[in-house]
């Protein structure tokens, strides 16, 4: 037995070694990498689930969670405590925190050319757009009435700006459309009902707008993005078992377009979770991420923005609920 030991002993430390070897080369092969502790929450402060965030121009990563009503079945009560934070990028220090006894069940949040902070309420069935500070500027949708017209939304999701400063936003749990805004907040025209067809929805969940005025929209049941024209015109779908299902999009200062798939909503796993960076034709440029709890795992990856340094942040529903910041390796 000794003998056999001397023998094949070093062959197993061999073996061992390149399997390592072999686990950090699959490691480093990854094109992002989560940064571990980011963001820093004050002692005794957790997050609730993470329904948006954003960066602003001066790296500022805002995000809207649920705080204490996470798992309430009472959406008609508002959160005591702040549902906005914003953090340092950089450092994930938190800067500012606001939005308490304001909001129902927050959902989509997107900051604009100005730094000005909007925010979609699916119980409220409203849109929001406030200050870098906090300052309610303008309101859109009528409080807790659901409709589907110029003055009332149901259950909306998110919001995307052109560069003219036209407003779109999908409209997504109850409508089934995208509903398009002057800067001013003025209902200009909508498109798009339920159905599998091009240029119908089934919970248009995300929208975002790329620099030519083209319109992407993640049509979550359907499994699929559709792209249009600043008029609504259908121009084309992408849907692959690599795309996922698409649960929100975004438009990097690179001019490419950020996906994350949250996966086909199984409360029990195994589950799907990943994170993709496309080209505008539709091609796929990276892929990482995967289906769970732990540090760079997703659990209901619900939305994602990236900063002009390229940081990739998203946030968990479900069970994850935290934002987490990705940086390419």
């Amino acid at each position: 037995m000794r003998i056999l030991y001397r023998i094949f002993a070093p062959i197993a430390l061999v073996a061992a070694l390149s399997a390592v070897g072999s686990v950090a080369q699959q490691k480093s092969s990854e094109p992002y990498s989560v940064v571990h502790g980011w963001p820093i929450l004050p002692d005794g402060m957790v997050l609730g689930q993470v329904s948006g965030v954003a960066v602003d121009s001066h790296n500022h990563v805002f995000i809207f969670h649920r705080a204490e009503n996470s798992w309430a079945n009472d959406k008609t009560k508002p959160i005591s405590s702040p549902t906005i934070l914003c953090f340092d990028g950089a450092s994930g220090k938190l800067l500012a925190s606001w939005g308490e006894t304001r909001f129902l069940e927050p959902h989509g949040l997107r900051v604009d050319a100005h730094d000005n902070v909007w925010v979609t309420d699916r119980a409220l069935q409203q849109v929001f757009e406030f200050s870098h500070e906090g300052k309610l500027l303008l309101s859109i949708g009528t409080e807790r009435v659901a409709g589907v017209d110029a003055t009332h939304f149901d259950k909306p999701t998110d919001i995307a700006f052109a560069s003219d400063g036209a407003i779109y936003v999908s409209d997504g749990y109850g409508n089934n459309r995208v509903a398009k805004f002057s800067p001013s907040g003025k209902f200009l025209f909508d498109w798009g009902h339920k159905g599998q067809g091009p240029g119908e929805f089934d919970l248009p969940h995300s929208v975002a707008v790329d620099a030519q005025g083209l319109v992407y929209v993640a049509d979550r049941t359907n499994s699929r993005i559709q792209i249009f024209d600043s008029n609504g015109k259908f121009l084309k779908m992408w849907k692959s078992p690599e795309l996922g299902r698409p649960w929100s999009l975004t438009i990097g200062p690179d001019n490419f377009l950020y996906v994350v798939d949250g996966g086909d909503l199984k409360p029990a796993p195994p589950d799907r979770g990943q994170l993709l960076k496309l080209d505008l034709s539709g091609k796929i440029l990276a892929k990482w991420s995967r289906f769970g709890n732990y540090d760079g795992q997703i659990y209901w990856g619900h939305d994602l923005a990236v900063g002009k340094d390229g940081a990739v942040y998203v946030g968990d529903v479900y069970h994850g609920m935290r934002v987490q910041k990705f940086v390419p390796q």
